[in-house]
């Protein structure tokens, strides 16, 4: 039986309260909240996100590469993003998952270079010091149950060494020769351990370059939240160089003797 008066379908009169219901009482609501209706809110999931990013070390240094999407859900928005971020002279930082998430990130990592440059005490943050950094902000963040939701390369070359490591929005992380993040993770991911392990110390600047636009053509081809559009990261003894937007050669004439495709019906 329902017990609420509000409920029983008559209609209210203010002038008199048969039924004594004022003031009016709330029937209880035990299903899902409205995120927006309280004051403090968590990210409950990414809105706007960036999928696969991609990183290997060759024998001069690191090199990444991320395309340019951002995606609204399922809709392909934003074409143009660059999610590859260059931190000092040493290190890039590449991002997948939320990013406005991201955008924060780029923000307190400006606001750490700046205290840095402030001291004058000749030190430069490097990618260890900067993989640190955001591996302890990542865990901070989730253990306040409002992670950061991302997934991170960070890249560097500082004092001779190569230096690639992975952090996420739970704090893990981890170091290795080849990294990606995202679809990359099941899709690519075997193809540069194929191409890098074994042979980061010889594998030269324009080799490094096509496993890696071998990789994202086939992330392309795969990946729905991919683009074939993205931008290449190097991290060497030279500096640090983030390419403008490449576009992908890509075929679709093998589409054509798939069984299915188009007027093709046998």
């Amino acid at each position: 039986m329902d017990h609420f008066p509000t409920n029983w379908g008559r209609p209210r009169n203010d002038t008199f309260d048969a039924y004594a219901t004022y003031p009016i009482h709330q029937r209880p609501y035990n299903g899902p909240k409205d995120t927006f209706a309280d004051g403090v809110q968590r990210t409950q999931q990414p809105i706007v996100t960036g999928s696969s990013l991609l990183a290997i070390k060759y024998k001069d240094g690191i090199m990444m590469a991320a395309d340019n999407l951002a995606s609204y859900g399922s809709l392909a928005r934003f074409k143009d993003v660059q999610r590859l971020h260059q931190v000092g002279n040493y290190t890039v930082l590449g991002a997948g998952g939320d990013m406005s998430d991201f955008q924060y990130i780029q923000y307190i990592l400006e606001e750490l270079s700046i205290e840095e440059i402030s001291a004058q005490d000749g030190h430069e943050l490097g990618p260890v010091e900067i993989h640190e950094y955001m591996s302890q902000v990542m865990y901070a963040r989730r253990s306040k149950m409002n992670p950061l939701w991302n997934s991170l390369l960070i890249g560097g070359f500082k004092d001779g060494k190569r230096f690639l490591s992975y952090v996420d929005l739970l704090g893990t992380t981890y170091t290795a020769s080849t990294l990606a993040t995202g679809y990359g993770a099941y899709i690519a991911q075997p193809l540069l351990r194929k191409a890098v392990e074994g042979k980061e110390d010889v594998i030269t600047e324009e080799e490094a370059r096509k496993i890696l636009e071998d990789s994202m053509r086939v992330l392309f081809y795969r990946d729905a939240r991919s683009l074939n559009k993205f931008q290449i990261a190097t991290i060497s003894n030279t500096g640090v160089s983030i390419s403008d937007s490449i576009q992908l050669d890509t075929t679709w004439s093998f589409a054509e003797d798939i069984r299915g495709y188009g007027a093709q019906t046998q």
